[in-house]
């Protein structure tokens, strides 16, 4: 998701939102010859994610920006760390710097998080994704630092896969139509290569689910106890995730139910900024 044309296109409305005049502080305030340079550094440890955002930031300001980033994403690092040093016209960096900071502290802290629940996990046989509660316009960065983090991503979109949810559900039980005999339609008429995914609340639901031969049955807010009993009745029938309310305190209980998948929405929709920091050093050139 992450290519070069995503990040140029959100890193440049970004700019555009925080400057759309120009920075008329840098300009009447800093002296046009002045070079600056910059350090990115780490006021506690984490895990670095989105360096060439950070990069594009700088680079779409003013092309005469260099910048260095010196860890790889996806890899950890302690506090008091240089993450990436930037050099060029002063008065450029000191326009990018909020955009370019902005973004990598966020997708820093997310992969950091995903990080976290990884570790939690990492006796068992589950995965960690995340979910489609990202920030509007920044899934795919936002998804980039979940993978960064040791994480899986879900379906991409609402045009990826089938994925049937409670309200879903709903609709078919309003309307009287059997859960098996509508997914067993659905299927008729998609595409061999479609993921079919159907989320239940209840032990009760899953065998009309099961017998429509999904991929995937999602046990949304189950306890521990139904978990592994909804594990047991799947019976390897399908893919079993787990999601609803798991945190870091919870998330190692419920890998050790036995699911394949553990959905976690708050590794994006909750997930706190990284502490970095943007050091700027000004020189001017005197004739």
């Amino acid at each position: 998701m992450l290519t070069p044309r995503v990040i140029e296109r959100i890193v440049e409305a970004a700019l555009d939102e925080d400057a759309p005049w120009g920075d008329i502080t840098s300009e009447t305030l800093i002296p046009e010859d002045a070079i600056a340079r910059a350090e990115l550094t780490s006021r506690e440890p984490g895990v670095f994610s989105g360096g060439e955002v950070f990069a594009t930031a700088f680079r779409l300001t003013d092309p005469a920006i260099h910048v260095d980033v010196r860890y790889a994403d996806g890899e950890a690092f302690a506090a008091r760390r240089t993450l990436a040093v930037v050099s060029g016209p002063a008065r450029a960096v000191l326009t990018a710097e909020r955009v370019g900071l902005n973004f990598v502290q966020r997708m820093s802290g997310v992969a950091t998080l995903t990080a976290r629940y990884v570790a939690e996990v990492a006796h068992t046989g589950a995965r960690i994704a995340d979910t489609r509660k990202t920030t509007p316009l920044l899934r795919a960065f936002e998804r980039h630092a979940v993978r960064c983090g040791g994480g899986h991503n879900h379906r991409t979109s609402l045009s990826d896969a089938v994925m049937a949810k409670d309200n879903h559900l709903a609709v078919l039980k309003d309307r009287g139509v059997s859960v098996t005999a509508a997914l067993n339609g659905a299927i008729a008429r998609l595409p061999h290569t479609t993921h079919v995914e159907v989320e239940v609340d209840r032990i009760d639901q899953i065998d009309a689910v099961l017998a429509a031969g999904v991929d995937t049955i999602m046990l949304d807010n189950f306890s521990l106890d139904d978990l592994r009993a909804g594990v047991r009745r799947i019976g390897g029938g399908a893919t079993v995730e787990a999601s609803g309310g798991i945190s870091l305190e919870s998330v190692r209980a419920v890998a050790e139910t036995g699911v394949d998948v553990i959905s976690v929405g708050a590794l994006t929709h909750s997930a706190r900024a990284l502490d970095l920091g943007l050091d700027i050093r000004v020189d001017v050139h005197e004739e």
